[in-house]
């Protein structure tokens, strides 16, 4: 399977926060996000091919027991099952990044990490062409999939926001899975804010951190962009 990167380091996002994990970072990527932080796994996708049998004999050549598939989208590799299986079989712990537009069938995963994209991750037509602009809009979000990924498996619902509208649409998304016979928590919805320096991160942490606590959602920390800055490998 086509691999972009892997490391070991400390899970920056969500629920886990702070855990060390290894990182197994796919190549390809069914959407082309406008602030996309990994480019080289999705808009110029990048990486090596490399078997089950090398990936889970990497990890376990770490100390950690937790292992986080992300990409790029994960679920468009084929093999990706395959790794999962392996690793389930190894004794470890399976997170799986993804944003929730490929049913999940059954994998392996011990937490589904599912990052559903809002309006504000479209890319122009100028930046990503008229065919991909398109695509992205009418593939981002699948919310018979993402029921399918919470009525299956412990998940984190993790958005990205980057201006106060986007509160809202995050209302309605949610409103329209717990139409469809979804239960969703308030406290399994993480909000992020968009960007990839502590300074921007900062900049929208206060209206953000305010706007969680009145609607009893989890502000999102990004740790490893404070721990290491936006850099291949962490």
């Amino acid at each position: 399977m086509l691999i972009s990167e892997t490391f070991y380091s400390i899970q920056g996002e969500g629920e886990l926060t702070g855990v060390p994990s290894f990182f197994i970072r796919t190549s390809g990527c069914n959407l082309r996000c406008s602030w996309c932080d990994t480019p080289y796994a999705s808009w110029r996708p990048e990486g090596t091919q490399r078997t089950v049998e090398q990936l889970v004999a990497e990890v376990c050549a770490q100390p950690g027991r937790h292992v986080v598939l992300t990409g790029g989208e994960p679920m468009i590799a084929p093999e990706l099952p395959a790794l999962a299986a392996a690793l389930r079989a190894a004794g470890f712990h399976i997170t799986i990044e993804t944003a929730g537009t490929v049913p999940p069938a059954g994998i392996a995963c011990d937490l589904a990490s599912i990052s559903p994209k809002l309006a504000n991750s479209t890319p122009t037509v100028e930046a990503a062409g008229g065919a991909w602009a398109a695509r992205h809009e009418a593939t981002r979000w699948q919310p018979a999939v993402v029921r399918a990924w919470v009525s299956a498996y412990e998940y984190q619902l993790k958005f990205v926001a980057a201006e106060p509208a986007d509160l809202d649409e995050i209302a309605a998304r949610l409103a329209e899975l717990v139409a469809g016979g979804a239960k969703i928590p308030a406290h399994k919805v993480l909000v992020m804010p968009e960007g990839t320096t502590q300074e921007r991160l900062r900049s929208r942490a206060d209206w953000l951190g305010e706007a969680c606590k009145a609607r009893g959602w989890r502000y999102a920390h990004r740790l490893h962009v404070e721990l290491y800055g936006n850099k291949r490998g962490t």
